[in-house]
């Protein structure tokens, strides 16, 4: 899963996306104990929205982030973009029509300046090329565009490290093949946040992307970070 690259763990991970998307939603809120919901209206916060500005929600799924920033700012002119289709089909079923977009975030069909924010929810440590994905993320924001991602992290050891192990390792994958028929996408969660960047490094990722006013603040014992930054007001940085 995790040891796979390139166009292979590309095509691994919509599959993936495909087969939990009925369930998808439901997991996340049982996961975090309904606490993502929060973590969505702080994203949102975070973008600073004006009244009729332009936000992307890549990698949206079933379009949670872009439903909350329309709940926030009503006048928020959105585009929710996943190269999932079933994911977006689901939330479309489910949830009603948004503004859905087929992409794949290491090329994005967009010209360049063309968003206020850019925000992003369990998107980043699935990208095959971090540096290309922030790369064309900066490129879409207008000067003084703000980035803001939701993800997992590396936690850090602590007297709580073999508890959140057993949660991950053990309570996740029982509850996704109970509930979506999948324990095995739900092995990949705890894998794929082992091996993704600590929120330090997202940070120092960020920066060498571009982006200035970069900030961060852990959650949940540690596993999830809110990374937030901002394209220079001058457009030739």
């Amino acid at each position: 899963m995790t040891h796979l690259t390139g166009d292979e763990r590309a095509a691994y991970i919509r599959n993936l996306f495909t087969r939990i998307a009925a369930r998808y939603d439901l997991m996340n809120r049982l996961m975090t104990g309904f606490q993502d919901v929060r973590w969505r209206h702080e994203v949102i916060r975070l973008a600073r929205l004006s009244p009729g500005a332009s936000l992307l929600d890549l990698g949206t799924g079933t379009g949670d982030l872009a439903r909350q920033a329309r709940r926030q700012i009503p006048q928020v002119r959105l585009v929710a973009a996943d190269f999932t289709l079933t994911m977006m089909q689901v939330g479309s079923q489910r949830y009603g029509p948004l503004p859905w977009c087929a992409a794949d975030a290491l090329t994005l069909p967009f010209p360049s300046q063309t968003f206020d924010a850019v925000v992003s929810g369990f998107l980043m440590r699935n990208v095959i090329d971090i540096r290309q994905a922030l790369q064309e993320q900066y490129r879409l924001l207008k000067p003084g565009g703000r980035i803001v991602i939701l993800d997992t992290t590396r936690p850090k050891k602590n007297l709580l490290s073999p508890l959140i192990w057993l949660h991950m390792h053990l309570i996740i994958p029982v509850l996704g093949r109970l509930l979506a028929g999948e324990a095995e996408a739900y092995h990949y969660l705890p894998d794929s946040t082992e091996g993704f960047l600590s929120a330090e490094e997202l940070a120092s990722r960020l920066a060498a992307a571009g982006f200035v006013e970069i900030g961060y603040r852990r959650l949940m014992f540690g596993t999830i970070a809110i990374h937030w930054g901002k394209r220079p007001e001058d457009a030739s940085r």
